[in-house]
């Protein structure tokens, strides 16, 4: 029987030695992420064996992710079923790129169907060409940063810590007024994320970096390594959209200064937004990650 709960920062240390094990760069897979965004997904962790299972929302639409870890996947898959069964639901598993869809279907041939919407395909990046952009096709980014620095001479880079944290909330806050959307609830719910990546930084082993133009923080954007350690993912990214260059130049320094460990960097899904799927596909992703929701069927 799998037994949930709430997650807190105790449970990083088990998470993250199941999540070494995660056959993807699916950019959930990630215990900050689950943390931050634990009110707005109600979102509850489960460890079974050596697998970290996870469970969002309520009702019929409760969702779960794959069990991760090592062990026997189809007796984990198993127990997910029966916890769902349990609650009055079906089990919908989240998540399911293309070698866990394998896996499900050679386990549970026929027992599964599989939803496919591309507005979570996750963008995944060569760390070296979004350090460098070099080529024709960014040539567009280059102009922009150039511009950037022309217009704006004294600019500067430089990490987050605790000594400009303050400032970057500062920033997010403006952003959300520029906005003029303040009830939007996806913008407040993200920002309630924010809040408490900021608050822990450090011991949720953030990494994130901001520009400051005069003095002034003009740009910010934070993430967390996958215990792989091939593929950063960068949750939270804000800038002035009237501010030619300042999200390309966010992103290119950030990436130079502090990314080059890592192969990949995931910048996560467009949710099937216009102007977000634009952005992305703009920087020319290496690896488009397809995911599927699995649906159990009795």
């Amino acid at each position: 029987m799998l037994e949930f709960k709430t997650p807190t920062l105790a449970d990083k240390e088990w998470v993250d030695a199941c999540l070494k094990h995660a056959n993807s760069m699916n950019c959930e897979y990630t215990f900050g992420n689950v943390f931050v965004w634990t009110d707005a997904y109600a979102t509850e962790i489960c460890r079974y064996k050596d697998f970290f299972i996870c469970r969002w929302g309520q009702g019929e639409r409760r969702a779960y992710s794959l069990p991760l870890g090592e062990g026997n996947f189809t007796e984990a898959i198993n127990e997910i079923i029966a916890d769902a069964k349990k609650n009055g639901s079906v089990a919908r598993i989240y998540g399911v790129t293309e070698g866990y869809l394998m896996m499900l279907q050679e386990a549970f041939t026929g027992q599964f169907s599989y939803h496919y919407d591309e507005g979570f395909n996750d963008y995944i990046y060569a760390t070296d060409k979004m350090a460098s952009l070099s080529g024709k096709k960014y040539h567009g980014k280059r102009n922009h940063i150039t511009n950037f620095k022309k217009n704006y001479p004294n600019w500067s880079f430089e990490k987050i810590d605790s000594g400009n944290i303050d400032e970057c909330i500062a920033l997010h806050l403006k952003w959300l007024t520029d906005k003029n959307d303040e009830d939007n609830e996806d913008y407040a719910e993200e920002f309630e994320a924010v809040l408490k990546a900021f608050r822990y930084y450090q011991e949720l082993g953030f990494v994130g970096g901001l520009i400051r133009v005069d003095g002034e923080v003009i740009a910010y954007t934070m993430g967390e390594p996958q215990q792989n350690g091939k593929c950063f993912v960068s949750h939270f990214e804000k800038a002035p959209a009237d501010m030619q260059g300042a999200y390309p130049i966010i992103n290119q320094e950030f990436t130079k200064n502090c990314l080059m460990d890592y192969p990949y960097v995931n910048r996560e899904e467009d949710l099937g937004l216009e102007g977000l799927r634009k952005a992305k596909q703009s920087y020319h992703p290496e690896i488009l990650l397809e995911k599927s929701v699995a649906i159990y069927h009795d």
